[in-house]
């Protein structure tokens, strides 16, 4: 029997604090914030699917899912996030080589701590300007 499962409708995020959670997702990367129904949880769209940011209620434990966000132009968004206090841990490179697409990502974290990623399918053979040696997206120390 074919259960007819479809796209994810929702992730959920364990955070240490929702406002300030609120504001990195909010302010920093610009997510349109749907619903906040009380303290201990926000909502956000992204592109369709619904982001919860919910209060842990042990430790946040580092470490699980990498959300990874679609972007038309890696190097513009990378450098806008930067300039919004966002540092990359992996600055712009090449993931892979597709048939129709090159992959290219970069990676960075949440005020927990949390891996959140940029992702951009460019034509083949285009670079984008970061990652042809910009000085704007090294990794920093």
């Amino acid at each position: 029997m074919e259960l007819g499962l479809g796209a994810v409708d929702q992730v959920a995020l364990m955070v240490s604090d929702v406002d300030a959670a609120e504001r990195f997702y909010g302010g920093v990367l610009g997510l349109r914030q749907t619903m906040r129904p009380h303290p201990g949880m926000v909502f956000f769209d992204c592109g369709g699917m619904s982001l919860l940011l919910e209060k842990a209620h042990e430790p946040v434990t580092k470490g699980g899912s990498v959300l990874y966000f679609r972007c038309a132009d890696i190097a513009v968004t990378a450098n806008e996030l930067e300039g919004r206090g966002v540092t990359f841990e992996h600055p712009i490179h090449l993931i892979t080589r597709q048939s129709t697409y090159d992959l290219y990502m970069a990676f960075f974290r949440d005020p927990d701590g949390n891996m959140l990623a940029l992702s951009q399918k460019a034509p083949i053979g285009h670079v984008p300007a970061a990652a042809n040696g910009s000085a704007s997206h090294r990794k920093s120390s």
